[in-house]
């Protein structure tokens, strides 16, 4: 299953990120490099939300991700919040569904 873990970040993000930026990334690569995360990133200025789409069984690992990032322990992220993606077209979708024919 396909899980995204949605990041609504606060005003001072882009001034705040840069302190705690090293060891967000490192924790994203580590968790990419283990299979679970897929693709992370902002959306363009005015960055108001990131979105990190993980991979798995269960969002745990989309939880556990968050509960350890230092954007939310050091309050660069207001709120955030997993939501099963029921991915059904594309190469990589979870769950593929196709017309007959296609």
């Amino acid at each position: 299953m396909h899980y995204l873990l949605i990041y609504d970040v606060g005003d001072d993000f882009i001034k705040r990120r840069e302190e705690f930026r090293d060891e967000h990334l490192s924790l994203a690569w580590r968790t990419a490099g283990a299979g679970d995360l897929l693709l992370a990133g902002a959306l363009e200025e005015p960055t108001e939300q990131a979105f990190l789409l993980f991979q798995g069984a269960s969002p745990d690992g989309a939880r556990k991700f968050a509960e350890s990032d230092p954007y939310v322990r050091h309050g660069l992220v207001r709120r955030w919040r997993v939501k099963q993606w029921n991915t059904v077209v594309g190469h990589a979708a979870a769950s593929p569904r196709r017309p007959d024919g296609v």
